[in-house]
C-alpha cells in the first residue's frame, strides 16, 4: 500500500529530554497507527510538526510522497486533524460549524448538506445540531471537532488524544468511524493515553519516549500495559549516565 505519511529523522528540541530527536514514523494507506507514550513523550509535538504548525530543525516530513513544504492545497484539503483542542466558532451552532468546516476543506456546496447530515448522525449529534458550540458539553464539543475533522473523508487523519472527554458511546462511534475510513484507504495516525482502547482498532502501536520511537507493541498481545512500561523503563535505564 502507498504511504500516506513519512517522517524521517524529525528533530526539534525544547530541552535535553523534551521535543523530537531523530524520530521516524510511517503510515500506510488503510492503516491505523497508534502512538502511545507518557506525558511529554513528544506525541503532540510530532503531530503539530506533521500539520505544519511547528517547524523542524532537522529531518523531513512527506504527505503522499510530497515534502511538507511543497504540499499543494488540494492535498491539504484531504487532511483531517484534531490536535490539542477542537476548533469551533462558539457563537455558531453545530450544523453551521460543520458547514463552515466543509467549505474550508473545499467541499462542493451541493454536497455539503448531505455531508453534514452524515457527520451529525455518525457522531450522535442529532440533538445538538442547532445548539451553539459554546453551550455544548466538553464531550459534545469534542464530538463536533471530530465530525469537522472526518466529515470530508480525508485520506490522511491525524488525531491527538481524540477520546478525551468522550463517553463510552462516543468512543465506540469514533472507533467505528476510523475503521470505516481506513477501509476506504485513509491513513490514520492517532495518539492516546488509553492503550487498551487503541489496541481494539489499531493495526500497529508505536511507543514514544523522550522524543523517539523506542519499540512497537502488537495489538492483541496479552498484558500490553506491562509490555509498554517495560519498554519505557528499559529505555530510561539505558539513558542513565
Amino acid at each position: 500500500m502507498p504511504e500516506r505519511l513519512s517522517v524521517r529523522g524529525a528533530t526539534r528540541a525544547f530541552g535535553a529530554d523534551a521535543g523530537l530527536f531523530g524520530l521516524e514514523v510511517t503510515l500506510a494507506a488503510g492503516e491505523v497507527h497508534a502512538l502511545i507514550g507518557l506525558n511529554g513523550a513528544g506525541k503532540t509535538t510530532l503531530m503539530r510538526a506533521i500539520l505544519g504548525m511547528l517547524r523542524l530543525t532537522d529531518g523531513t516530513i512527506e504527505i503522499d510522497d510530497t515534502p511538507l513544504t511543497r504540499v499543494p492545497t488540494a492535498v491539504w484539503s484531504r487532511v483531517g486533524h484534531l490536535v490539542e483542542h477542537p476548533f469551533a466558532y462558539p457563537e455558531l451552532d453545530t450544523r453551521t460549524n460543520l458547514e463552515m468546516a466543509a467549505r474550508l476543506h473545499g467541499a462542493d456546496s451541493v454536497s455539503i448538506p448531505e455531508m453534514v447530515d452524515t457527520a451529525i448522525a455518525e457522531l450522535g449529534l442529532d440533538w445538538y445540531a442547532r445548539v451553539t458550540a459554546r453551550r455544548l458539553s466538553q464531550g459534545n464539543r469534542n464530538r463536533l471537532g471530530l465530525a469537522a475533522a472526518l466529515q470530508h473523508d480525508p485520506s490522511l487523519i491525524v488525531l491527538d488524544e481524540p477520546t478525551n472527554a468522550l463517553d463510552p458511546a462516543g468512543v465506540i462511534l469514533l472507533r467505528e468511524m476510523l475503521l470505516r475510513r481506513a477501509e476506504r484507504g485513509a491513513g490514520v495516525l492517532v495518539s492516546s493515553h488509553h492503550l487498551d482502547e487503541v489496541a481494539r482498532f489499531a493495526h500497529r502501536i508505536s511507543v514514544l519516549n523522550r522524543g523517539q520511537i523506542i519499540g512497537c507493541l502488537t495489538p492483541g498481545t496479552p498484558d500490553l500495559e506491562r509490555a509498554f512500561f517495560n519498554l519505557v523503563h528499559a529505555d530510561d535505564d539505558q539513558r542513565q549516565p
